[in-house]
């Protein structure tokens, strides 16, 4: 499955990122060697996601079924 991550602080993103909301992360070991993480956020206009501090999310662990209601809400 995939990473999920909740978001801690929205910065200046405040239409993008909801603080207490879980986030799809995926998978950018280039972003992550440069503290970044590739979001699905609110705006979802990117199938890529947009990066974001990784300071701004904590990593979270979702039953199965979350994270299957989760992806299926990005479609």
């Amino acid at each position: 499955m995939s990473d999920f991550v909740m978001c801690i602080s929205n910065g200046s993103n405040p239409a993008s990122l909801i603080v207490g909301k879980a986030y799809r992360k995926l998978p950018d070991a280039d972003a992550e060697s440069n503290g970044l993480s590739r979001i699905i956020d609110e705006d979802r206009s990117e199938l890529d996601g947009y990066l974001y501090p990784s300071s701004m999310f904590v990593p979270i662990d979702l039953p199965e079924i979350a994270e299957k209601a989760l992806m299926a809400s990005e479609g």
